[in-house]
């Protein structure tokens, strides 16, 4: 054998060494990151994507209790009229189902409300039981008598709790194609999420006017501006201050149909008024109804007034719907969810 062969073959020989070193150690790089994988993930449930539509309630219940004074009860309760609508719509559209069958696919709905009679009272809230995300609520009790009450005395929670989960589901689909307006961060100093298919229907002086048409000729509208901090009285006269400020806003900048004619509070129905919390900040919230003065419209609003000390000012968002002869109850939960995306800078 040659010299020259020979260095040849000892240098191949060397290059495949190391190109086996390397395969080696990268295989065993690869075991021990599965490994860890695995063991991260050990004990921990892989769960479904929970479904169902939007203020859709599944209530397990066995067929008796559901005819009878429970299912009555839970009617009442999870079936109230949604206030501030035009028409009566119910809080939650409740589909029924006997616990045998509650299993597979039936489990991952949403919201769940679960029945259990014959044993000891309790009231627990569960969050991701069998889907995610999702929020189960069940009621045990011995009797009709301490199911009713436990569900009557928890009401609210109850509602609340179901009530959150729907507003940050419906705030994940307005994510997938958000509207893109950098004019309302810089003017009014706060980001908001909403759908792309809206659009700016008037920008002017720190006032802003999105609006989004819905398919039977109706549309959905949303109102920003701001307004001084003491504009608003303590007590009783908050509301007629807010009615005054509402009604102002609407004569300058929300036309109605003719000349005219723009949008005023409707004075036959009594708004529902409360203090609650947006963006960690105390706010009233008022529900009630609109029409046009001089013009044959009118619809439901939810207006928000923000507190907002940091800035000096009181931060007004308001949602509102025109949609004749067609259930507005998703219109105004959309517009609740859009509100309630709200980051003040």
């Amino acid at each position: 054998m040659y010299p020259v062969q020979f260095f040849t073959k000892q240098i191949n020989r060397k290059k495949t060494n190391k190109q086996m070193k390397k395969t080696i150690t990268l295989a065993f790089s690869l075991l021990l990151l599965i490994a860890c994988d695995s063991n991260s993930t050990k004990g921990k449930r892989i769960l479904p994507a929970s479904s169902g539509n939007v203020n859709n309630l599944s209530v397990v219940i066995d067929n008796n209790l559901w005819e009878g004074n429970i299912g009555e009860n839970i009617r009442e309760i999870f079936g109230a009229e949604v206030y501030g609508l035009p028409q009566q719509e119910p809080l939650f559209s409740m589909g029924q189902m006997p616990t045998m069958v509650f299993t597979g696919f039936a489990t991952k709905n949403r919201t769940v409300l679960k029945i259990e009679k014959g044993k000891a009272a309790e009231l627990k809230f569960l969050d991701d039981a069998f889907a995610k995300p999702q929020k189960l609520v069940l009621v045990r009790g011995m009797t009709d008598f301490e199911i009713t009450t436990l569900m009557k005395e928890n009401a609210e929670k109850i509602i609340a709790a179901f009530k959150t989960v729907e507003i940050k589901e419906k705030q994940r689909q307005i994510k997938k194609s958000l509207h893109k307006n950098n004019n309302i961060e810089t003017a009014l100093g706060l980001t908001i999420r909403f759908p792309s298919a809206y659009r700016v229907a008037k920008e002017k002086d720190n006032f802003f006017w999105l609006r989004k048409d819905t398919k039977k000729g109706g549309n959905m509208n949303l109102m920003l501006y701001e307004m001084p901090l003491n504009s608003i009285s303590e007590g009783d006269e908050a509301i007629n201050d807010i009615i005054k400020m509402r009604d102002s806003i609407g004569k300058a900048h929300i036309p109605g149909p003719i000349d005219g004619s723009y949008m005023i509070t409707e004075e036959a129905y009594t708004p529902f008024f409360n203090t609650t919390i947006i963006d960690n900040k105390p706010a009233f919230e008022t529900r009630s109804t609109w029409e046009v003065k001089n013009a044959f419209m009118a619809g439901p609003f939810l207006n928000y007034i923000i507190e907002d000390k940091i800035n000096e000012r009181l931060l007004v968002i308001e949602g509102f719907a025109f949609a004749p002869s067609v259930a507005k109850r998703d219109y105004m939960f959309e517009l609740e969810a859009i509100m309630k995306s709200i980051k003040i800078k």
